[in-house]
């Protein structure tokens, strides 16, 4: 109890900001949700609710912002996901052994990797229902059919509703789970059958309602980047510093491994085939699917979840066991340390956003861009949480942001009509050199539409990254700067 209150304490640190990269995008969005049918609807944008399986903050922050106010209620969204991790790990491990042992010590480990630390909320809250999902399909694998019907659709439309991905992941464990107990205890075609037909039925008619209330999965760019494979098992464990990560999972390989080696470790029933499966999926999942980035790393942490719930250890003897407990909590509390070190700093850069916002005039146009060369995520991670913070003057100005998630089939919020031209897909935050040389030179063939007469468009930007001088003095009028931004006004 006192490790897990630990490792969610920056969670718990009042006023310490959530430096996230998604958090405060989605924290703007869900302002908006909690304006919409009030007098204070948003001026430049709708909410437009449809089926679509990305809704878990959508359908549960903006309520509770209502009564404990939106910043208040979405960070506990973000603590129960962090609950549901840790719980969920847990009961899988109890589902499947009869006792706890060591599911909850490394989802601790993993409570900051790097998706979640990423601020992907829905994703998440999903995985954490997930592995709860996974875990009463062990439970009840032996009960009536009717019984693991009921609980299966149950967490089918659960799931749909949290989190597409989440909904795959637990979609895969318990299908490779049945596999292994059809071939385990050589059932009949028939029964084997019987028992994916149960397992499909509730994903095939949610697949055709959805089709029928003309639902949407995001968008449709798909993009596979093999060559970050191995990377990213090395880059997992924190989403703010490699070099943390790669001690962290390089000290978990050779404790696996010494293990391993003294014949400490076995897996439990379907175990090994969990492994090879996710392994696979893993190798064939693309880094983008239907327009949305870091889909492989997703499984990796998925993997990391559901396995300790697999493998049963049995220390050599007690100096192991404290080896093992030594350096769990080691890489746990660097991990966190680390978490609390980069949040505490930027302290004063949310203290100049807030002033920032409190600059701008009411319903003011704002654009994004980044000193750097445009890369994303940028060289250094701790800078990236910094990204998405501008678009919180969505609410505090009644601002309007290109880069407010507004996907059509992942977000229920969307411009205006008069204002969807200036709409930027989610494909980074453009350096300002391309800024400087559409407002010189004009806009060459391929330039995103919202660029195109941007100095016209916008009244406002927002630099983000290393400090720079001003690198338009004739086009932009220096307003604040603070350690890791600065904004302009746009001169008309």
């Amino acid at each position: 109890a006192s490790a897990s209150v630990a490792a969610v304490m920056p969670v718990l640190w009042p006023n310490l900001p959530a430096a996230m990269v998604d958090y405060n995008n989605h924290l703007a969005r869900m302002f908006v949700l909690a304006r919409d049918g009030t007098a204070q609807a948003h001026p430049y944008y709708q909410v437009t609710w449809s089926l679509v399986p990305n809704l878990a903050m959508d359908l549960i922050v903006p309520g509770m912002g209502r009564y404990i106010g939106v910043e208040m209620a979405n960070r506990l969204f973000y603590l129960l996901s962090q609950i549901l991790i840790v719980t969920g790990a847990m009961a899988l491990e109890r589902a499947v052994k009869g006792r706890l042992q060591i599911a909850g010590f490394v989802a601790l480990i993993f409570l900051y990797s790097t998706p979640f630390t990423f601020g992907f909320e829905n994703f998440e809250f999903g995985l954490g229902c997930a592995l709860w999902g996974f875990a009463c399909a062990v439970w009840l694998q032996d009960r009536p059919w009717l019984v693991r019907f009921a609980a299966h659709t149950a967490f089918i439309v659960l799931l749909f509703a949290a989190h597409m991905f989440a909904l795959g992941i637990y979609g895969f464990a318990v299908g490779v789970h049945e596999l292994w107990r059809a071939w385990s205890r050589r059932a009949s075609m028939t029964e084997t059958f019987a028992r994916f037909l149960a397992l499909a039925i509730p994903s095939l008619l949610l697949a055709v309602f959805m089709a029928a209330a003309d639902g949407s999965v995001g968008g449709s760019g798909n993009m596979w980047a093999f060559g970050t494979k191995a990377t990213w098992i090395l880059h997992i464990l924190s989403g703010y510093d490699m070099v943390v990560s790669e001690i962290g999972v390089l000290a978990l390989v050779w404790l696996i491994v010494a293990l391993a080696r003294r014949h400490a470790l076995q897996f439990e029933q379907s175990g090994m085939w969990l492994l090879a499966g996710f392994s696979a999926l893993y190798l064939a999942m693309p880094f983008r699917l239907f327009d949305t980035a870091f889909v492989d790393m997703r499984v990796v942490v998925a993997l990391a979840l559901i396995m300790p719930a697999f493998v049963s250890v049995s220390f050599p003897d007690a100096i192991w066991r404290r080896i093992a407990i030594a350096l769990v909590a080691a890489i746990t509390i660097i991990n966190v340390g680390a978490v609390t070190i980069v949040w505490l700093s930027y302290r004063e850069d949310f203290a100049a956003a807030r002033k920032s916002f409190e600059l701008l005039p009411k319903g003011a146009i704002v654009m994004t861009a980044q000193t750097g060369d445009g890369g994303d995520p940028p060289s250094d991670l701790r800078d990236y949480p910094m990204f998405n913070v501008p678009t919180l003057a969505v609410h505090y100005a009644d601002a309007f942001s290109p880069h407010l998630f507004t996907v059509p089939g992942k977000q229920p919020v969307t411009p205006r009509a008069p204002w969807r031209r200036l709409e930027f897909p989610e494909q980074g935050f453009l350096p300002v050199k391309v800024l400087k040389y559409v407002a010189e030179h004009g806009a060459p063939a391929g330039t995103p539409p919202f660029v195109q007469n941007w100095t016209r468009d916008f009244d406002y930007l927002y630099l983000i990254g290393p400090s720079i001088p001003n690198p338009m003095p004739d086009r932009l009028e220096f307003v604040l700067a603070a350690p890791r931004f600065a904004l302009y006004r746009v001169r008309k």
